[in-house]
């Protein structure tokens, strides 16, 4: 049953939708979708399947921060993702496959912070209200994650940009597609289920 029917304030995200009618109240939301946030992308990096040959498993915590970000929004959705980095650097085993701390994949997990950034203001933007728009958002989103991990991998384990792509971009450029899709019918479908007009 659809929860409302007017078109959203602009600048509106899904999170924004939840009611607070204190600023108490709001605060306590945010911190709790925070919170909640960074603890379902460690769950979802629980889903870790290792690809032969790279240090870089296929994980479902990329999806989890894209969709934490777009659904979020840029300050909530960094947040979420910056105690998911702090906590797992100081021991919470919840980055891929129950891990913590530092590793040559620790670039990925920053660059959910810098993805939060462009999923978060694109959303702001309308941007997760249609399957094609979505993906557009999702698409930019997964280079950011990119921008950072690959290079980071390289640094990592001393090797030239073209073999850290070799190892930690190209073998998942389909996982990310079949993610992109997956992510196109859940958002817009989040929007028609609350009954927002775009």
């Amino acid at each position: 049953m659809a929860l409302a029917t007017a078109a959203p304030r602009p600048g509106t995200v899904l999170a924004d939708l939840l009611p607070a009618a204190t600023r108490a109240r709001a605060t306590a939301r945010d911190l709790a979708l925070v919170v909640g946030g960074a603890a379902l992308t460690g769950i979802a990096a629980q889903i870790s399947v290792p690809v032969p040959g790279s240090p870089v498993p296929v994980t479902g915590q990329t999806l989890a921060a894209l969709l934490v970000g777009t659904a979020l929004g840029t300050r909530r959705g960094v947040a979420a993702m910056g105690l998911y980095l702090v906590a797992g650097l100081a021991g919470v085993p919840w980055f891929a496959a129950g891990s913590s701390g530092s590793g040559v994949t620790l670039g990925y997990i920053i660059g959910f912070m810098l993805a939060g950034v462009v999923v978060g203001e694109l959303a702001r933007r309308g941007a997760d209200r249609s399957p094609l728009r979505t993906a557009a958002a999702m698409v930019l989103g997964s280079l950011a994650i990119y921008a950072v991990g690959v290079p980071y991998l390289a640094v990592s384990l001393h090797i030239g940009l073209g073999r850290a792509a070799s190892l930690g971009l190209y073998p998942y450029l389909l996982g990310d597609a079949l993610k992109v899709a997956l992510a196109m019918g859940l958002l817009p479908a989040a929007w028609k289920l609350l009954g927002v007009r775009s």
